[in-house]
């Protein structure tokens, strides 16, 4: 978004001057490590896409006190909060499961991958009061009165159509129809992961997330072996190297489909000769 935004600096080939990056690599099992200069905002995806990893609690109370010591804004992005599985609750739900995180973290939800709600444009972000930021004269100042500001002045609200299916999203009826869509996205994913590694595969994620994350054979590039799936097998997945630097000798795998396309698709998958 700060790319987009025109404030991330140059682009040198391979990445923007101005951000910092948190490669989330097989290296570090997957878990950024602390970067040697203090941002202003952590930007933390989890479950996360497109890797499908997720963080379990001690490392995300170690990124939120990171946050409380140097002053940073961490935004959350739970978008894939529903696709958890962990039932002993090792991998939070909400970032405000860890204490002190109502100081110096938003969390961003979504409708799209929870209900389907993609094209509809509907979320919405928690900022809890005690957040702040440092304002223009270096106080800080409340980030909740901001984005009230923000929301009142650029945003016109979500049809009253979307609100309404929103609502409905948590009903009884709702919400086991949700339960039913992920548990069936979920089946798809653990037989991706399953095929996958049949092949001699390295793969990641799929257990709390609807993606798989696959390193390519023979160290091949993302594109190359996306450009050999599609004329071999015309399958179409998405090259690692699209998400930035470290997802380079990646692809991603995604488990949004129906069975019976995702059997098909694994069934061209398997008959390709690596």
């Amino acid at each position: 978004s700060n790319a987009m935004a025109g404030r991330a600096g140059r682009w040198t080939g391979d990445r923007w001057s101005d951000l910092i990056y948190l490669p989330c690599t097989e290296a570090n099992d997957f878990v950024p490590d602390f970067p040697a200069a203090v941002p202003d905002i952590i930007y933390l995806c989890y479950p996360n896409n497109p890797t499908g990893t997720v963080l379990h609690r001690d490392a995300l109370a170690a990124w939120v006190d990171y946050a409380r010591r140097h002053g940073a804004l961490i935004i959350y992005d739970a978008a894939y909060e529903a696709f958890i599985r962990d039932t002993e609750g090792d991998v939070p739900h909400s970032i405000f499961e860890i204490p002190g995180a109502e100081e110096v973290a938003v969390e961003c939800r979504s409708f799209s991958k929870t209900a389907g709600f993609t094209g509809l444009r509907c979320a919405f972000t928690t900022i809890p009061a005690a957040v702040t930021i440092p304002g223009p004269d270096g106080a800080r100042i409340r980030l909740q009165d901001m984005w009230k500001r923000r929301q009142s002045t650029k945003y016109n609200g979500c049809p009253y159509i979307v609100q309404r299916a929103a609502e409905a999203v948590y009903s009884p009826e709702g919400q086991e129809q949700v339960r039913a869509t992920i548990a069936a996205y979920m089946a798809n994913a653990a037989r991706i992961r399953s095929g996958i590694e049949g092949m001699g595969l390295a793969c990641y994620g799929g257990i709390h997330a609807p993606y798989i994350w696959v390193r390519t054979p023979d160290g091949m590039g993302s594109w190359e072996f996306f450009d050999l799936l599609l004329s071999r097998t015309s399958l179409v997945c998405t090259p690692g190297a699209g998400f930035g630097p470290s997802g380079e000798g990646y692809v991603r795998f995604t488990a949004f489909g129906s069975e019976a396309d995702t059997t098909e698709a694994l069934e061209r998958l398997q008959g390709l000769r690596l």
